[in-house]
């Protein structure tokens, strides 16, 4: 055993959270924040990508790579991902099939994807791409702004300490 791996008992048992992140698409900033999070609360962190992404140095940040195609990083993140999870993406069937394995995801921007939204907002971008669908130019998203990284940072903090006293009762 490595030194760094030894633990008095004075040490707290690292969280069973995970949290698990659609890389592809997701900002730098947002990045920055997960790593900072993952090793200030000993939290591991897997990024999931078609592509290589770059991570730090760490134990408890990993990184899966998946070949190329759709829904491929969506499909490998509902699979290896348990109840009482954060999922960081953009991607609102994704978000929708986290919350139905039990998980909480979260957009880029701060958005909470839980039982109560998700569904809604499912049906709300259906409906866009339907519109788009039939030639309805939609905007798309704006870019990403100081306070939305805020905002995903509070959001982050206040889901990982609800779900981490969620997983330490269900132990």
């Amino acid at each position: 055993m490595k030194p760094t791996d030894q633990a008095d008992s004075t040490d707290a048992p690292r969280p069973s959270v995970r949290i698990w992140v659609d890389a592809d698409a997701c900002p730098i900033a947002i990045k920055e924040i997960l790593f900072r999070t993952a090793k200030r609360l000993e939290i591991e962190t897997i990024l999931v990508a078609n592509q290589s992404v770059s991570i730090p140095s760490s134990e408890l940040i990993k990184r899966i790579t998946v070949r190329d195609g759709a829904d491929v990083a969506d499909d490998r993140i509902v699979e290896l991902m348990q109840p009482l999870d954060v999922v960081i993406t953009g991607d609102i069937p994704l978000a929708s099939r986290v919350v139905d394995k039990g998980g909480v995801a979260i957009g880029t921007r701060g958005e909470l994807f839980d039982d109560a939204s998700v569904h809604g907002r499912l049906a709300s971008r259906n409906l866009m791409e339907q519109f788009r669908s039939a030639g309805v130019e939609t905007s798309g998203p704006k870019p990403l702004t100081n306070k939305d990284v805020q905002t995903f940072a509070n959001q982050l903090d206040r889901m990982l300490t609800r779900m981490i006293r969620r997983s330490a009762k269900a132990r």
